[in-house]
Parts: C-alpha cells; sequence; structure tokens
C-alpha cells in the first residue's frame, strides 16, 4: 500500500493535475460547440474521471466529452428540443456501449474501413472549426452562416454590408483569438518544448483573461461583452438537469439518437486507446470489451447526471503519458481537481473568454482535418481516397449517419470487385488441338464471386477438358458449390470433360 501512494505522490498527482489544465478548457470549449451548458462539460469530464477510471483496464486513457461528438450532439439537441429529453439519448448510448462490452464486441471498429473512420473525424474537424468562428471574431447576432457573413456577397453593395457587419464582431476577441492562436502555433513547433512548463490550453486561458482584464481596466472599446465571457452558475449542482423519463418511449428520435452517439462513442473510444496504447513506456493493452463496459456505465451516469456524453480522449491520453502518469489513479485525480474547481472557484471560470475556447477548438479541428491527412490520402490510391472524401461531402451536405452509410457503401463495393478478382484464377492452354482450361480457387470463394464465376464457366467452349482445383481452399461457399454442381451435370451435353479436385459435389436435382 505504501508503494502506491509513494508511486501515485510522484507520478500520477502531477500527471492527473496536468491533465486538469489540460481537460479544463476542452470540457468547456467542447459543451460550448454542442449547444450544451457549460457546466454539462464539466460533469462529463467529472464523471470520466471518478467513475470510468476506476472501472476501465486502462492505466493512461482519461475520459471526457470529446471533439468528435459535438456535431452529433449540438444536432441531437436541436432536433429533440429539450435538453432533458437529450440526455435519455444519452443513457440509451451508454447502454449500447454496456451491451457491447458485455457481449464481447469491442472488435467493432475493425469492421469500419480506416478510410471512412478518417472521413467521417475530418468533417467533424470542419464542422467544429466553421461553428467556432463567430465565437472567435465577436459576433453577437445568430446568424452568421446564413443572413450574418453570407449577406458581404449578396449584393453589389459590398462596402455598406461590410460596414454593418462590422458593427456586430468584437476586435477584443479578434485580438484574443489570434493571441490564442498564435500561442497555440508556436508550443507546437519542436523548438517550443522548453516553453511548455503550462500545458498550451491552460496558457491561452490565462492569456485570455489577462487581455480581456487589461482591456477592461484601460476602459477600451476592444473589452468584451459579458456575454462573451463563459457563463458558469455559483453553484452548478442546483442547475443541473436531469433526464425526462416519462418521455423515454415517446419519440423514436431519443432511440436513434442514442444508439449513432453510442456507435460514434464507441469507435472513438476504441481507437483512442489503441493509440494511448502505443504511448505506455510499459507496453500495456487495455481490454477493449472492459473498457467499453466502463464507457457505456459513464454515459448512462452523464445522461443521468446532466452531462453530455464521453469518450476516451486522445488529447488527454496523451497529456496523461506526456506527464509521467503511471496507474489510473492519475485520472481519477483529474477527475478530483474538476470537481474542486467548479464548487470552489466558479467565478475564476467565469473570466474565462469565448474567444479562448474558440482558438482551442479551431486547433481542435485542425488537427482532425490537417491538409497532410488529405494528401496522404490521396497518395494510398483511388480506392482509399473515394471512399474518405465522399464520406466528407455528404457529412458536410446531410448528416454524420448518412454521410458514414454512404463511406461504408463504397467501401464494401470496392472490397466486392476486389474479391471477384482475387478469389479464382483461370488458366488456359492447348493439348492436341484440345481446348485445356483449369480453373484454381483461392482461399475463400463466397457468394460474392458467384457472377463472376458462372460467365466463366458459360464460357468454356464444347470439346473441351475443364479442371477446377479447390484443394487450397479454406472455405468454399454452398453457392459456389451449387454452380459447379449444377455445371457438371449438364456439361456431358457440350462435351465438355471436367474433373473436380478438393471439390465436394453437392445435389442440385433437388431444385429442379
Amino acid at each position: 500500500m505504501k508503494y502506491y501512494r509513494l508511486l501515485w505522490l510522484k507520478h500520477d498527482l502531477p500527471a492527473g493535475l496536468s491533465v486538469f489544465f489540460v481537460a479544463l478548457p476542452l470540457c468547456l470549449g467542447i459543451a460550448l460547440a454542442s449547444g450544451a451548458p457549460l457546466y454539462s462539460g464539466i460533469l462529463s469530464g467529472i464523471i470520466g474521471g471518478l467513475v470510468v477510471s476506476l472501472i476501465s483496464g486502462s492505466s493512461l486513457s482519461v475520459s471526457g466529452p470529446a471533439a468528435g461528438l459535438t456535431t452529433l450532439v449540438s444536432a441531437s439537441i436541436i432536433s429533440l428540443g429539450d435538453y432533458k429529453i437529450f440526455l435519455l439519448a444519452v443513457m440509451v448510448a451508454g447502454l449500447f456501449q454496456l451491451l457491447l462490452g458485455l457481449l464481447k464486441l469491442g472488435s467493432i471498429a475493425n469492421y469500419f474501413p480506416s478510410s471512412v473512420i478518417k472521413g467521417m473525424l475530418a468533417a467533424i474537424g470542419i464542422i467544429l472549426m466553421s461553428k467556432q468562428i463567430p465565437l472567435a471574431i465577436g459576433y453577437d447576432q445568430p446568424d452568421f452562416w446564413t443572413s450574418g457573413f453570407l449577406r458581404l456577397f449578396s449584393d453589389e453593395n459590398f462596402l455598406g454590408n461590410f460596414k454593418n457587419f462590422n458593427l456586430h464582431i468584437r476586435r477584443g476577441a479578434i485580438l484574443i483569438t489570434i493571441i490564442s492562436l498564435a500561442t497555440l502555433i508556436l508550443l507546437q513547433r519542436p523548438w517550443a518544448k522548453k516553453l511548455r512548463v503550462v500545458p498550451a490550453p491552460l496558457l491561452v486561458v490565462i492569456l485570455g483573461i489577462v487581455v480581456n482584464y487589461l482591456l477592461t481596466h484601460l476602459n477600451s472599446d476592444f473589452s468584451l461583452k459579458p456575454n462573451q465571457l463563459v457563463n458558469i452558475p455559483s453553484n452548478i449542482f442546483a442547475d443541473i438537469s436531469f433526464p425526462d423519463f416519462s418521455k423515454l418511449f415517446s419519440n423514436t428520435e431519443i432511440w436513434k439518437d442514442g444508439l449513432i452517439i453510442g456507435l460514434l462513442a464507441t469507435l472513438e473510444t476504441l481507437l483512442c486507446v489503441e493509440a494511448v496504447d502505443k504511448l505506455d513506456k510499459h507496453n500495456r493493452i487495455t481490454p477493449v470489451n472492459r473498457e467499453l463496459i466502463a464507457q457505456g456505465i459513464g454515459n448512462m451516469t452523464c445522461g443521468l447526471l446532466g452531462a453530455i456524453p464521453m469518450t476516451a480522449v486522445v488529447v488527454r491520453g496523451a497529456a496523461n503519458a506526456d506527464a509521467g502518469g503511471r496507474t489510473k489513479f492519475s485520472a481519477f485525480t483529474h477527475g478530483v481537481f474538476l470537481l474542486l474547481a467548479v464548487a470552489l472557484i466558479p467565478f475564476l471560470l467565469r473570466m474565462i473568454p469565448y474567444a479562448s475556447l474558440a482558438g482551442i477548438l479551431l486547433i481542435t479541428g485542425y488537427n482532425l482535418t490537417k491538409p497532410k491527412l488529405f494528401r496522404n490520402m490521396w497518395g494510398l490510391g483511388w480506392k482509399q481516397f473515394f471512399p474518405f472524401i465522399l464520406t466528407i461531402i455528404v457529412i458536410l451536405a446531410t448528416d454524420l449517419l448518412i454521410g458514414v452509410t454512404i463511406g461504408l457503401l463504397i467501401s464494401i463495393y470496392f472490397i466486392v470487385l476486389n474479391n471477384f478478382r482475387v478469389e479464382y484464377k483461370v488458366t488456359k492452354t492447348k493439348q492436341h488441338q484440345t481446348e485445356v482450361h483449369l480453373i484454381r480457387l483461392n482461399s475463400n470463394v463466397t457468394f460474392l464471386n458467384k457472377v463472376n464465376l458462372r460467365k466463366t464457366l458459360d464460357s468454356i467452349a464444347p470439346y473441351s477438358v475443364l479442371t477446377i482445383d479447390g484443394s487450397d481452399c479454406n472455405f468454399i461457399d454452398y453457392d459456389i458449390l451449387e454452380i459447379i454442381s449444377e455445371f457438371e451435370t449438364k456439361a456431358h451435353d457440350r462435351h465438355i470433360e471436367v474433373h473436380l479436385q478438393g471439390i465436394e459435389k453437392v445435389n442440385v436435382s433437388a431444385l429442379h
């Protein structure tokens, strides 16, 4: 016990504090981007730290609200029309994850093509960035993307429109955003490693508070309005919303949204723990089914207590590993610090400018959709790039579910197309004026090969010899056996001599 106490004091306590400084601005920013109450983001981080960390088998991953869910959460809150009803969808998402874990379906992420997942995350990054622009420039009207920004180009009076647009932005917000972006970009440079004593998101928040304090103290026109600062209630526990269980079966959208959130949260979590496991110096591997059970219980708790859904998050996990975290108690410690922050210093949180959070989220969104990602996907060839770019376009044009579904269908099309070509090989020779054909079946021949195989058999000329060799096969679908057996039965009418090797004939007489 003494060993673990020393381990916590030496490694997990400082790591937990470091993760807290990274997580606090992200919790606020992601709640803001999701259109949810700001306290719900911090609550999600607290539950991720205090509940999920204890159940999870991961030593380094840290859970909390995730940028990858913002688009879906925002759309769901709007479509359901009531945050209390949305919380029911969060509980359904948690239940779905719990069932996946109990049924040992943690390998579900392996069934989603990498190109589609990358396309989904890139589209989320684009949407996340676009949603931060009004906050980043301090635009005080709700119509930035409808009539605000687009009105600049709506008629020939560009200067008049620009002047009107200019009245609704805040130069102090633009200044804070520029300082935030410059700080985050500079601290990502290799030469700035020695300057990273304070986590970059925390430094951005501190700079934003200081800049706005100076502008206000100097009575500058650049100073921010009260509604451009974080609005956290003095006692968040008094303002918590709870789910309205009476509406659970009144709206099928609750269950649909819950399943989609659960699936996306599962994919993001599984991708995250895989990435964080690679950072573990002790080479520990996270049990994925146990992780899904932990996430499921965590999200059910989030829904019950009024928080937005969570996942394991790469940024927090990487910060934990970089800070020297050793066990899951570093994640637990970060949860304790989040709880203490909202309980003891809400007045400090209310000094944070939205522009600072917008700067952090602009970089977060950019990291999800870097130009380098597009170049890499293009370099992998058309079969990878096309599902990737189509997923992005369809998500931006419609919604996340339709985009991912279309991307999956395109990926499956390429798999089927490729499968047609590789599962058997045809060679043709001539012996004494007689055509000799050899069809060698490869490892697994499925019903997907039916059409091409039937065409190949139909093209065999009369008065020839055909050998079908399945001795190297691990699996031959019954549909394929049926086609081969049916062909052999009728081959004598065309004077074709058929030899089967390693292929079991099936009874086709019952078909007639």
